[in-house]
Formats: structure tokens, C-alpha cells, sequence
């Protein structure tokens, strides 16, 4: 029989497979990160790189969470190394990390399932993606004095087109719209360097990586802006490596789809941004983090 526990595949390696010391490392980068005016987050958006590269950026995102009011935690991964044309649900019942394990929420899986939108991935896919994975831990540390009281909903995106983040938007909307679920976004920024196939440069800046904190920039601010169409405009443009494009894409249009219907406040706001390292020469290569929180307050 199949199990239906997903293991901790990254732990000891891209984070610590110690609980103790797992948990000693989150809470301190959360001691460092500040509280926005869009605490209590109902989505965020945060990196999924090793932590000693992305932990610390991570945390920015992550203060924005008020457990007290998450009981489901959508987490919105993009697929790195199994083609999907959509989105996928796990097989597994149970995600392990190395604090304490995580219950799939089985009653939203099956609701997600009757929209016939959604396929179940393998467990070896499952445990072989670190997007989803990469922010269990940081999920069980804020939620902690909720153990036991909450769910996760992992969703893996695929390759999806504009029509694709429309329609999965479309989907997810009245759940980010409901105050007890929170949404994980999970991406990486730029990607930049030989070893990535991308090197855009713009020499109008002195240095590499100033250049690409500019790109970074410019799609961040069409995120806060909530330009759904804007951004997708930007990476065609741009080809920028936005590895989580595609559920940042989801959320754009899951916002979309509410500012139609619905008379709420949606903003999203930057809080972090960092570079793996600061690129000066076309032989380096760097990754690029980013934090952001979302908050809705309901019009009167």
C-alpha cells in the first residue's frame, strides 16, 4: 500500500532536519522581520531557496501571518522538474517536517476535485519538488500555537498560459476571499546568469546587479499593483526567470476575479528583497528573493 505521508525530502540538506534547531533559526529571522499595516496577511508571497540563502527574506513574509484567525494554508508551488500543463493536488494525507506534521485538508481537496480542473500527482513527484516543501517548516513555526487546529491545501502549478491563471484564479477566488485560509505563493525572482540561460543587462546601470534589481523591480511593482495583465505583458517582454510566475499569475487573477464582484480593499505590498549574491562579472550567476504581504479589508 502507498503511503500516505509525504517525508521531509530537503531537510538536512536546503534547511536543518533538527527540530530544535530548525525552530531556533526560523524564530530568529522572525524577530528581525517587522509587522506591516497588512498584518494579518490573507496571502503572501515568498521564496522557496535553500534557507541560508532565503530564510531571512522568507521571515518578511511570514510575520504578516496572525494565526489566530488561519484555519486552511493554500500553498501555491510551481512544478521545477515534472511537466504539468495545470494543477495538481497531492496524494498524501499527511506532510511531515522536521517541528511537527501537517494534515492535509481532505474536505477541500474533494471540493477542489469536483471542479475537474485539478489531477493528482505522484508521491515521487511530490517529494522530488522542494517549492511546496520549502515552506512547511516556516508554516509550522508561525502556526504553532495552533497545532493541531489548521490544515494545508498544497497545490502544484504547472506551466499554465494566461487562459490557464484565469481560470485557476477564477477557482480559488472565493477562498481567498474567506478570512480562515491564508495563501502561500512560492517563488524565487530573477534567476540570472549562464547557468540559468538568462544574462539581460542594462548598461545604463554601473553594475550587473543593479540591473537585475531593476527588472526584479518593475515586475514587483506590477504585482502590487494588482495588474494581472501588466505583469503578463512584463515576462513576455522580458523573459524574466520568475520560477513561481505562474501562481503569482493565479493570484493576480484570483484578485482579478474579486475586484469584479466584490467591493473589498485588495493591496499587496514588497517588504523584502534580496540577491543570493551581487553579480558584477558575466561568469557570476545570483538568484534574487522577494517577500510580499496581501491584505483585503472589507468596504463598509
Amino acid at each position: 500500500m502507498a503511503s500516505s505521508r509525504r517525508r521531509p525530502t530537503h531537510a538536512g540538506s536546503w534547511y536543518s532536519d533538527s527540530g530544535d534547531a530548525l525552530s531556533k533559526e526560523l524564530a530568529s529571522w522572525l524577530g528581525k522581520a517587522d509587522v506591516s499595516r497588512h498584518k494579518p496577511a490573507r496571502a503572501i508571497i515568498a521564496p522557496h531557496a535553500g534557507y541560508r540563502y532565503s530564510g531571512a527574506c522568507a521571515a518578511y513574509a511570514y510575520k504578516q501571518i496572525d494565526p489566530t484567525r488561519v484555519k486552511r494554508v493554500f500553498i501555491l508551488g510551481p512544478s521545477h522538474h515534472a511537466y504539468l500543463p495545470g494543477c495538481a493536488l497531492s496524494s498524501a494525507k499527511v506532510y511531515d517536517t522536521p517541528l511537527y506534521p501537517l494534515n492535509v485538508d481532505q474536505q477541500i481537496y474533494a471540493e477542489l476535485k469536483t471542479t475537474g480542473l485539478f489531477e493528482t500527482m505522484s508521491l515521487d513527484v511530490d517529494e522530488d519538488e522542494h517549492s511546496i516543501e520549502m515552506h512547511l517548516p516556516y508554516v509550522a513555526k508561525v502556526m504553532q500555537s495552533h497545532k493541531g487546529a489548521f490544515t494545508v491545501v498544497p497545490v502544484l502549478v504547472g506551466a499554465l498560459d494566461v487562459d490557464g491563471e484565469k481560470k485557476y484564479g477564477a477557482a480559488f477566488s472565493k477562498y481567498l476571499l474567506d478570512p480562515d485560509n491564508l495563501f502561500v505563493i512560492s517563488s524565487d525572482f530573477c534567476h540570472w546568469g549562464k547557468r540559468f540561460k538568462f544574462t539581460h543587462y542594462d548598461k545604463s546601470y554601473k553594475h550587473i546587479y543593479q540591473s537585475i534589481e531593476a527588472l526584479d523591480r518593475q515586475g514587483m511593482d506590477l504585482i502590487a499593483s494588482c495588474d494581472a495583465d501588466g505583469f503578463a505583458k512584463y515576462l513576455k517582454q522580458f523573459r524574466n526567470t520568475i520560477c513561481g510566475r505562474h501562481p503569482i499569475g493565479v493570484l493576480l487573477r484570483a484578485v482579478q476575479t474579486l475586484k469584479q464582484k466584490d467591493p473589498s480593499t485588495i493591496e499587496i505590498s514588497f517588504l523584502k528583497y534580496a540577491q543570493s549574491s551581487q553579480v558584477t562579472d558575466t561568469s557570476d550567476s545570483s538568484v534574487s528573493y522577494a517577500s510580499a504581504a496581501l491584505s483585503i479589508n472589507k468596504q463598509a
